[in-house]
């Protein structure tokens, strides 16, 4: 069996964690996404689900993580002990792979981006140099160059690689956009950008809570990596004098700051040159910001540091979900980490060149289908923790603290009751959306709490006999 790799400190994992969280979640996806959901209505329904659900969730994948010592498949063949473990780990491990494969897509994006910065040659045909990278041969050109740096880091391990990446890039990441930040501060005309993003709309949010429900719960799983198994993995490498309690809130917050702080840099720069940030999807981004840029002095300069910041969040996101699907085949085959990278990648450079040539699916999958599959791994992980571990839950929970222990039976009644009616909700909410359905706040509800104890009444009947 080969020897398991271990993280040289509990900073370079939470650094690392932070690094995987604080990704193209918080800036490519985060700033659209507020944009075309009434700016402040969307910050304060995305704070609020980061921590009721996600701060007890991602607590809940560390639980798991570490109680197992494995990757998914290996930890709940070992916390189950039914097949029902090994189908919910590969489920977890094909949801990273999905991910990542969009995911080294939209980093080749970026790639391209930052060398095409220096000579601002996307500022005077922005739609039109974004539709001729966005998919097609370009397009997978830079998501294997992307990916290729991505594995290089992974090849590495843990410490050697993940860890050290880590703690170069997270600092660089929150240096440079504090930066750009205080910059955008110091361009004209941006107040209306500010009160957009900051001043909170109590009318826009009610009359909008279904549209915005969605994407806020989305972004909310996307930004802190739940539901892939990817933050279970990363806590399969700690110790038990770890403070998982500590770790959860600290990794939690960082990164909605990390996400705030990215709104802060694109949501007034874009209203400071007079366009329109509500135009989300995909690109909107890359295509609105050509603009803004191009009319600043310096522009040239302040876009190249952008997308470099842009590109090092990236990276430090793609590393972990591709640490997911590398130690899969350390952890339940024995395979060695350098052939285990190298085959992960190549199956990586697949389907991800798949989804680079095919624009509506790409749309698809990094949108609907994304969603999807990080609410259903969220609450297999709820159930398991909350429904089956529970007495083992509360030992891992309060391993390695004392300041938090008292917080271990509330923690663990949010998880079995709270955690799974609310991630059921917004699974129902993204079905009905996807179905065309008309079923308003009220119907979600019952069905997320009509499922929810038939849930756990199965579940209890099978462990009962």
């Amino acid at each position: 069996m080969s020897t398991r790799d271990s993280w040289v400190s509990n900073v370079g994992f939470v650094l690392a964690s932070i690094g995987s969280a604080a990704g193209l979640g918080n800036i490519w996806r985060f700033p659209w996404l507020t944009a075309g959901n009434g700016g402040s209505a969307f910050l304060f329904v995305y704070s609020l689900i980061v921590v009721g659900v996600g701060v007890p969730g991602l607590l809940a994948e560390f639980v798991l993580g570490r109680r197992g010592r494995q990757t998914p498949i290996g930890t709940f063949r070992s916390l189950i002990a039914s097949r029902w473990g090994s189908a919910l780990g590969t489920f977890n491990v094909i949801t990273a792979l999905v991910i990542l494969s969009f995911y080294s897509v939209v980093g080749g994006w970026i790639l391209r981006y930052m060398l095409a910065s220096p000579t601002g040659a996307y500022f005077g045909q922005p739609q039109q140099f974004f539709g001729t990278i966005s998919y097609g041969l370009q397009a997978v050109v830079f998501h294997l160059l992307f990916l290729g740096v991505v594995a290089a880091i992974v090849f590495f391990g843990v410490s050697r690689g993940i860890e050290r990446a880590s703690k170069v890039m997270l600092p660089a990441v929150v240096l440079f956009l504090s930066g750009l930040a205080v910059w955008t501060a110091t361009q004209p005309n941006t107040a209306a950008g500010y009160a957009f993003y900051l001043s909170f709309d109590a009318d826009y949010l009610v009359a909008n809570f279904s549209s915005v429900l969605g994407p806020a719960a989305g972004q909310a799983l996307f930004t802190l990596s739940l539901g892939t198994g990817a933050m279970l993995t990363y806590a399969s490498y700690l110790d038990e004098d770890v403070s998982l309690p500590r770790n959860t809130l600290v990794i939690a917050f960082s990164n909605m700051f990390i996400g705030v702080l990215a709104g802060l840099v694109v949501i007034p720069l874009l209203f400071s040159q007079g366009i329109d940030p509500g135009h989300g999807g995909p690109g909107a981004l890359f295509v609105s910001l050509a603009p803004a840029f191009a009319s600043l002095p310096g522009g040239t300069v302040v876009a190249t540091a952008f997308f470099a910041t842009v590109l090092m969040a990236a990276v430090t996101s793609g590393i972990n979900l591709l640490e997911t699907l590398v130690a899969t085949l350390i952890d339940c085959f024995d395979v060695p980490r350098r052939r285990a990278t190298l085959l992960v990648s190549l199956l990586l450079a697949v389907t991800g060149s798949g989804l680079a040539l095919v624009g509506p699916i790409f749309e698809f999958v990094s949108g609907t289908l994304a969603d999807l599959l990080l609410t259903v791994g969220l609450f297999a992980f709820v159930a398991i923790v909350g429904w089956l571990l529970r007495a083992a839950a509360l030992a891992e929970f309060r391993a390695g603290t004392d300041r938090f222990a008292v917080l271990a039976e509330p923690w663990l009644l949010t998880v079995s009751w709270v955690l799974p009616v609310v991630v059921l909700f917004m699974l129902t909410n993204t079905l009905v959306s996807l179905a065309g359905v008309s079923l308003g706040a009220a119907g979600r509800a019952v069905v997320a709490v009509v499922a929810t104890v038939g849930c756990r009444l199965a579940v209890a009947a099978r462990t009962d006999g």
